[in-house]
């Protein structure tokens, strides 16, 4: 079915707006006018992100950030009309879309880092309140991990990534951290060792569980037989936590 006339005209205005190299400029607008609101609506766009990957931005010259934002602008087809979701049509662009050799080869974890902080703000629940039990005797309680508290693996330590670190190869080690949003709704990121990161891994797999069964658990996982030492590191770490706001007692 051929559309309307006004549809066709809506349609040509919007993909010379997205790509103005790749499609005409509709014939029946001024140019001036139509490269107006180009410029307004690409630069309400590029300044949103700009906000919300601040690092990503920094990192990259202007001309490498500006064909990124231009990319995404002409070919990701969002699915929300809200400007506080965008940061994760960016992401999603970065995921499934975005295929140029000459981006930094950590640029999708990075922009994944930095949008977690955004979407942790924004997420639903809050964190678990203080727990006197935890504080004394946490090998003794069930313990939960906090609704807003995230365990996160990547290959290259993305917490660092800035002009003067820009590595070319992930280290033999991840990194591993938990963003979390403390009970004064602030957003804070930890890094962990790994046996910490499974405790919360453990956590977010299976809910609620017995402070000793998780430690055990991963004194086996380890290969140690030195048992009464994971316990009493895995205390004082489960504390630590708890103060903190990113376990809870269950």
């Amino acid at each position: 079915m051929t559309k309307p006339n006004f549809q066709q005209t809506q349609y040509a205005f919007a993909a010379y707006i997205r790509d103005p190299l790749h499609n005409p400029a509709p014939p029946d607008v001024k140019p001036e006018r139509v490269a107006m609101y180009r410029e307004l609506f690409f630069n309400n766009i590029n300044n949103f992100i700009s906000t919300s990957f601040p690092v990503l931005k920094t990192i990259l010259d202007e001309s490498h950030w500006l064909e990124l934002t231009q990319d995404f602008f002409a070919r990701h087809r969002s699915t929300t009309p809200y400007f506080s979701d965008f940061a994760e049509e960016f992401l999603k662009y970065l995921r499934e879309e975005r295929h140029n050799p000459q981006d930094p080869p950590f640029l999708l974890e990075l922009a994944h880092y930095e949008w977690v902080e955004l979407a942790l703000e924004l997420a639903e629940g809050e964190a678990p309140l203080p727990s006197l039990a935890l504080e004394q005797n946490p090998l003794d309680c069930m313990i939960t991990l906090s609704d807003v508290a995230w365990p996160l693996a990547y290959y290259f330590p993305v917490q660092r990534i800035s002009r003067d670190y820009q590595p070319a190869e992930p280290p033999l080690d991840a990194t591993l951290l938990v963003v979390y949003r403390d009970r004064e709704d602030k957003v804070h990121f930890v890094e962990l060792n790994p046996p910490t990161y499974r405790l919360l891994q453990l956590l977010e797999t299976e809910g609620r569980l017995p402070t000793k069964q998780c430690l055990l658990q991963i004194a086996t996982e380890m290969g140690t037989s030195n048992t009464d030492s994971i316990l009493t590191f895995g205390a004082e770490i489960i504390r630590d936590l708890a103060n903190r706001g990113v376990l809870g007692e269950g």
